[in-house]
């Protein structure tokens, strides 16, 4: 059996694994170093096998039930309080990631549990939003001159925003790429097609192919793969979901174009074809090939990703894992900012993490 068992799960379709003691205890740690437990919990749920599980390793998953029923119930408040901050700002609040799957109930909510809130304004109405949020109790806890100015000039989201009283975040976005990245995305593309959420007339999400693309570059660009496999499960299930549209595969090719968004988007359907066997019809298999790098960089970010994506655990480590998430991890920054901008802040980032008391 591979060492990545928590992939094997999803891979094996309506097939349950058959684990040891011993191969439980790994799958729980894969789970939780993945921040999928909870989303382990509802598959094993909706298969009806939770009564098959061994009773100790069954705790974990019916506490990892009770912890997503919780915290659904808090992130809905968390919604409702930024609605009621919001509600004399004359823009529209669009809802990303995690968030937008809540509140337009899309499948990817199933076993998630969330960190933080994220949110989408126009640019030009940042400072009216980040004051109604002040209001309401949410203030930035970022202190260093240097990182507000890497914030507000060179990315695509201000400072994370904490509430003073329940230490929830949010965080808020102008678009999905920074400005200065190499997949530049004009905020303003993205709002035209916004999606109206039932029952909420004040939320948005975006499109159903935005959504999708947003998810493949924000996997494939920051470089946070210790969460890595979650993110490819999203994107798994939301193409399964908006993939019965007729329509939809066309479109999320024609955006990918349009957005300059194609290598991403390869990545996310190669990777999950290759740990899943799921993904676009074959039909569009030439259409997939022709969004893919050159030849070398398609080889080396198939090694690379192939090590990166299985979950941050000693049991799926190789000798070259820890080599490949670094060199993903400067590429990231690579892509985000360019090379006179991205030397000293990683030069920077470095010496804080050596000598944190002398910045």
């Amino acid at each position: 059996m591979t060492p990545d068992l928590l992939s094997s799960v999803w891979a094996q379709t309506d097939r349950q694994l058959q684990l040891t003691p011993q191969q439980w205890e790994t799958l729980l740690g894969q789970a939780r170093q993945s921040r999928l437990l909870g989303r382990l919990a509802q598959h094993y749920a909706a298969q009806n096998w939770l009564s098959t599980v061994p009773a100790q390793p069954r705790r974990y998953l019916e506490g990892a039930l009770r912890l997503i029923d919780r915290q659904h119930h808090q992130v809905q408040w968390e919604v409702d309080c930024i609605r009621r901050a919001l509600k004399h700002v004359d823009c529209p609040v669009v809802m990303l990631k995690g968030a937008a799957y809540f509140v337009a109930q899309l499948p990817p909510r199933r076993g998630r549990l969330f960190s933080d809130i994220d949110i989408m304004v126009p640019r030009a109405l940042l400072a009216e939003i980040e004051g109604a949020l002040f209001r309401a109790g949410w203030i930035s806890d970022e202190r260093d001159p240097y990182n507000q100015r890497y914030y507000r000039e060179w990315m695509h989201e201000i400072p994370p925003l904490t509430h003073v009283l329940r230490r929830t975040v949010i965080d808020v976005h102008h678009t999905i790429t920074p400005p200065t990245s190499r997949y530049k995305v004009d905020g303003a593309l993205l709002l035209d097609r916004k999606a109206a959420v039932d029952g909420m007339a004040d939320l948005f999400v975006l499109a159903p192919e935005d959504m999708v693309l947003h998810s493949a570059v924000h996997l494939f660009q920051e470089g946070e793969f210790d969460h890595g496999l979650r993110d490819l499960l999203d994107l798994k299930d939301l193409l399964a979901y908006f993939g019965r549209q007729p329509a939809f595969w066309p479109r999320l090719f024609e955006r990918a174009d349009e957005l300059d968004l194609g290598i991403p988007l390869f990545h996310a359907l190669l990777h999950i074809r290759r740990l899943f066997g799921t993904g676009a019809p074959p039909e569009w298999s030439d259409r997939i090939q022709r969004l893919g790098p050159p030849a070398l960089a398609r080889v080396a970010m198939a090694w690379l990703l192939g090590l990166a994506l299985r979950p941050e655990h000693p049991s799926c480590d190789t000798r070259w894992t820890g080599l490949a998430r670094w060199l993903l991890y400067v590429r990231s920054h690579v892509l985000r900012m360019p090379l006179h901008l991205v030397v000293p802040h990683l030069v920077r980032k470095a010496w804080m993490a050596r000598f944190p008391e002398k910045v």
